[in-house]
């Protein structure tokens, strides 16, 4: 049966089809719909874990004990994951081992570009690489049999594109390869200094064998045409290539992209007069080809910094750019991303943004927003849970310099879950008086709404026992009195609760508590709410402005409201001295 897939659609089938049984993650776009689609299959285990390291050390004890499994996450979560991962490369497997790294070219949703193909020879892992849906199915089966076969992790990496666009897919039966037996062998699993310098020259022998097997192997494959020019390239780019050229010039593309084939690039590159490398971000395959002794041509041409497309790669090489053959004189307006209407988060960094003393850290999450004018309390981000102990930094640097600089500490529930904890084990064990603010909207939310430890459900549905964000707050050391939980909603209890926490010269936490107002059943609940703005009470002095939310404008000297974007929160119910808003609906 054929259909049609997203990649990550199509990686879900591919390790259902391959007889993985267990899988664990931490959502991450481009990643996400990974697991959420192998989660729907019959007859295997996926969970959502706090972290990639977590996702891959559960994934890593599976193997271990004889199940094929599969950890998948974006191209930072690797960052995490990274310490399990370099040992697991000397300790090899038992049942296949795959990790998925979707990278995100152009940064559409993330905070930096890094190129996970140097994760492969960093790691001394295998590494294969899909062009398209059906690719990426295939690949993934072929990814477990190298797993098992060569006793390695592979690393899985798709991008953006390949992720999320569709193609046809022709499905296959499920493999059911079982549990291998397990059995104890403690050079193997426990790498302790004596074992692992032992293991070390295995991984170096393993790399001769995969790089045999990568030269001869059905990943990579060349499709001669002329030969004036040669091509190598992966992933995406192979399609750009194709699109652009068709079958007019000779291409070798690379499918399995570490150990690379070097037997199979030499071999073509002494077919084809001229050689260029087409790959997104690093030249990793260009500088590989280069230390061979080939000439190419890669980077002098195209760009390292955003996504490839058609266009660019037609221009790169021919010097041509295709006309458009649609244009029109209208321009898309600009849409920052901002809190949406109703956001829980706003209340507080309403109420922060008062204080002009106040650093802000920020971190990973819808929380971030908290920088958009007009509100702009966010003054850093810098990866999941740094928000606090950056923060702790960041009140050391301010204590050293003789600044009277405020930190308030801004993360999300599933965030704090991930990697905020340690950085509040720190704020209280050296009594560092930050203000850590756990923004609780019982999802998590950017990635689309994903269960985690504290939502009382697990990916596949099933009831789970909810981390209660304050017991856990209390156990870590945070006096009880230096603790207050309130409803965003209600600017009041917020601002009294900031005022607190301002003036604390302890370790402090505020806990806001409400869903994200894009939670189904938050939208049923407040379907019929919404605020309204009583024209002749208004004195146009503009202070709803300033919470940002998106349902408010100003125009034709005017404020309004719009109905269909509010959901009646009321914030600038209260924020109006002048009665001139009023909610309707209950």
């Amino acid at each position: 049966m054929k259909v049609i897939m997203t990649g990550n659609e199509a990686i879900a089938r591919g390790a259902y089809e391959a007889g993985c049984t267990v899988a664990s993650a931490y959502p991450g776009t481009p990643s996400t719909e990974i697991l959420e689609n192998f989660a729907t299959y019959d007859g295997v285990y996926a969970e959502w874990a706090p972290n990639e390291k977590v996702g891959m050390e559960v994934a890593s004890g599976a193997a271990i004990g004889g199940a094929r499994s599969m950890t998948t996450m974006k191209h930072v979560g690797l960052n995490v994951a990274a310490d399990p991962l370099f040992t697991m490369a000397y300790e090899g497997v038992n049942g296949g081992l795959v990790v998925i790294s979707a990278d995100d070219p152009g940064m559409h949703s993330s905070q930096n570009e890094q190129d996970n193909r140097l994760y492969a020879p960093h790691a001394k892992i295998a590494m294969v690489e899909p062009s398209d849906s059906q690719e990426c199915k295939d690949f993934m089966k072929e990814a477990f049999k190298i797993s098992e076969q060569f006793d390695t992790v592979v690393l899985f990496r798709s991008t953006t594109r390949v992720s999320h666009s569709k193609s046809i897919v022709e499905l296959g039966e499920r493999e059911e390869v079982g549990i291998k037996p397990y059995e104890k062998d403690i050079q193997k699993y426990v790498m302790i200094p004596a074992h692992s310098k032992k293991k070390h020259y295995e991984v170096e022998e393993r790399l001769k064998r995969l790089q045999e097997y990568s030269n001869n192997c059905s990943l990579n494959k060349i499709e001669m045409s002329e030969t004036k020019m040669g091509i190598i390239t992966n992933g995406i780019s192979y399609q750009y290539v194709k699109e652009v050229f068709g079958d007019k010039v000779s291409i070798l593309k690379i499918g399995m992209s570490y150990p690379l084939p070097d037997k199979l690039i030499k071999d073509f590159a002494s077919k084809v007069e001229k050689l260029y490398i087409v790959e997104e971000n690093e030249p990793y395959m260009e500088n590989a080809i280069k230390v061979m002794g080939i000439q190419c041509i890669g980077k002098e041409i195209i760009p390292i910094c955003e996504e490839l497309n058609p266009d660019i790669v037609r221009k790169a090489i021919l010097g041509e750019s295709q006309e458009q053959s649609y244009t029109t004189d209208i321009k898309a307006p600009s849409r920052p991303p901002v809190l949406c209407p109703g956001c829980p988060h706003r209340g507080i960094f309403y109420a922060v943004s008062k204080y002009k003393d106040v650093i802000a850290s920020g971190d990973i999450g819808c929380y971030t927003l908290g920088l958009v004018a007009p509100l702009s309390v966010t003054d850093t981000c810098i990866c999941m849970g740094a928000s606090v102990s950056g923060g702790n930094g960041l009140e050391k640097a301010n204590e050293l310099a003789g600044r009277n600089n405020k930190v308030f500490a801004f993360i999300g529930d599933s965030t704090f879950f991930h990697s905020g904890i340690t950085g509040l084990i720190n704020s209280v064990y050296n009594n560092i008086p930050i203000v850590t603010c756990i923004l609780d909207n019982s999802i998590t939310a950017m990635t689309g709404h994903q269960q985690n430890p504290g939502t009382g459900k697990t990916l596949q549905g099933k009831a789970a026992p909810v981390i209660d964000i304050e017991k856990l707050v209390l156990s870590i050391g945070i006096k009880k009195d230096n603790l207050r939980i309130v409803d965003p909603y209600n600017l009041k209890e917020t601002e009294e609760a900031v005022k607190a926490a301002h003036d604390s010269k302890e370790p402090f936490v505020i806990i806001t508590k409400q869903p994200c107002a894009l939670i189904k059943d938050v939208i049923k609940k407040r379907a019929n709410m919404h605020c309204s703005i009583q024209v002749d009470n208004c004195k146009k002095c503009k202070a709803c402005l300033k919470t940002g939310c998106p349902a408010l404008q100003f125009k034709d000297d005017i404020v309004s409201i719009d109905k269909n974007m509010c959901n009646g929160c009321e914030l600038c119910k209260q924020v109006c001295k002048f009665d001139a808003i009023e909610k309707v609906g209950e």
